[in-house]
């Protein structure tokens, strides 16, 4: 057995987050030190409007970080004082069982979870009662609940406090424990084998919807249910619409596919990103961009460690970029200094490098500053100092989307940093992103995508090869 396996083998570390984001209430906040409770509500099941069947359920990820259970319409109390964590679930109904079967009662729950007690949701007004009665100075450390709905709950009238506790558990999820860490690459694994999957399938596939469904297939064939986003299959010029979501349009007379897809493991999430070509073989045009979008990557990388700027990683990866597209003669009039200046760029490459991953795709922490006047770092989703055991995806793209780069053309200030005549060449290239995720050490990091991403790799694979 591996070591992934040996670490999953064990509970989710629910007691050690609790700890982690109380410590973090403790330094901000006099209350905590205290006797102090941090109070949580699970996800409720949810019907469909004007139907008996409930939504898909998705657990709320600060429940699932204090408690790894994913079960619907559940509670938890974590008593700072004693280090204590008690979780509710749902009672036991015996019409419900007629139709679900029976359901997790408190004994397995104790088994399963890394938790201390278990109780019936029924009881949950009482111990919230019994807490505030025992200590007139108690603070409750709430989120997603209205103040007096909890209030009412616990019939008192405790001090709470529904602020602090959201940004606590938000910065505690940036740095990954080990056990979340085995998650994630899980989580890559299963993406990798669905993405080599798409690669086979590409031959005989005449839609853009053929190649979703064998990734979602191979995902589910390996016990990754549920996907960590919408997946993204853009064929042709949809690959420059950096979220598509449609997915249904032949493939017929286009050069490549941008495949942004990634399995969710346990709440954890992937997010991969390919760029494959549909014949089989990159053009001359599309192997040139898909170079010059490895070699931003491997710039970037080569610079990723701990502390390091997310800002100092972008900007290298923008300077990549221009002397690419300098060299390949999309842009002209200037250089290199004067086209980093007036944010050229932008246009074809306008988001931002990566974000932060785990329970969330855009997972939490990263500080962004969407109103940012400066072009290039308006979609950063990650600010300032990168810490070490953040794990994050460095996904440089390439893209040739009319609605973004035609309003460089028209205006007099930066059409002239442009050649249309070689531009109108790498438009049906669509768009190239290469994202791998990628867990950040003292002095470097570890790639924790492992799908073919190299150029002959892929056309190898293709022409069925291993």
């Amino acid at each position: 057995m591996d070591q992934q396996s040996k670490i999953l083998e064990g509970k989710y570390p629910a007691k050690a987050h609790c700890a982690k984001v109380a410590s973090y209430l403790q330094t901000r906040s006099a209350n905590a030190a205290g006797n102090a409770v941090i109070y949580l509500e699970g996800q409720k099941t949810v019907l469909i409007e004007d139907n008996d069947e409930p939504r898909p359920f998705r657990q709320r990820r600060p429940f699932f970080y204090l408690s790894g259970c994913s079960l619907p319409d559940c509670h938890l109390i974590y008593e700072l004082s004693t280090s204590t964590l008690t979780l509710f679930i749902p009672d036991l109904n015996p019409d419900s069982v007629i139709w679900s079967g029976l359901p997790l009662v408190p004994p397995e729950a104790l088994e399963r979870y890394d938790i201390d007690a278990c109780f019936p949701n029924s009881q949950l007004p009482a111990r919230l009662s019994s807490l505030a009665q025992k200590d007139s100075d108690i603070r409750f450390y709430i989120k997603d609940i209205p103040r007096d709905a909890f209030l009412s709950l616990a019939q008192t009238t405790v001090s709470t406090d529904t602020k602090l506790l959201h940004p606590a558990i938000d910065e505690c999820r940036v740095t990954k424990d080990s056990y979340e860490i085995a998650l994630l690459r899980k989580a890559n694994a299963i993406s990798t084998i669905a993405h080599t999957a798409v690669l086979h399938a590409i031959p005989t596939a005449r839609n853009e919807q053929e190649l979703e469904a064998a990734f979602v297939a191979a995902c589910i064939s390996n016990g990754a249910k549920h996907q960590a986003y919408h997946p993204i299959f853009g064929s042709g010029q949809n690959a420059a619409t950096l979220h598509y979501q449609h997915n249904d349009q032949p493939l017929s007379a286009r050069k490549n596919i941008l495949v942004d897809a990634g399995a969710e493991w346990d709440c954890y999430c992937s997010d991969v990103t390919r760029t494959m070509p549909l014949s089989g073989s990159f053009d001359p045009d599309s192997r040139a961009i898909y170079s010059l979008v490895q070699q931003m990557q491997f710039t970037a990388l080569a610079l990723l460690k701990a502390k390091v700027t997310w800002e100092t990683l972008h900007i290298r990866a923008h300077e990549v970029a221009v002397q690419g597209l300098l060299d390949l003669g999309i842009l002209k009039s200037g250089t290199a200094e004067e086209l980093m200046k007036e944010r050229i760029s932008v246009a074809f490459f306008p988001h931002g490098l990566g974000h932060y991953l785990g329970l969330d795709t855009h997972d939490t922490g990263g500080n962004p500053d969407y109103v940012d006047q400066d072009t290039m770092f308006r979609f950063l989703r990650i600010r300032g100092e990168i810490p070490e055991g953040a794990v994050v995806t460095v996904e440089p793209g390439v893209y040739f989307c009319r609605f973004i780069v035609e309003p460089y053309l028209k205006d007099e200030r930066t059409r002239r940093f442009i050649d249309e005549g070689v531009l109108e060449r790498f438009w049906e290239v669509g768009g190239v992103r290469i994202e791998d995720d990628v867990l950040v050490t003292k002095d470097g990091y570890e790639n924790l995508t492992t799908a073919p991403k190299g150029i002959e790799e892929m056309e190898k694979m293709m022409a069925g090869g291993c």
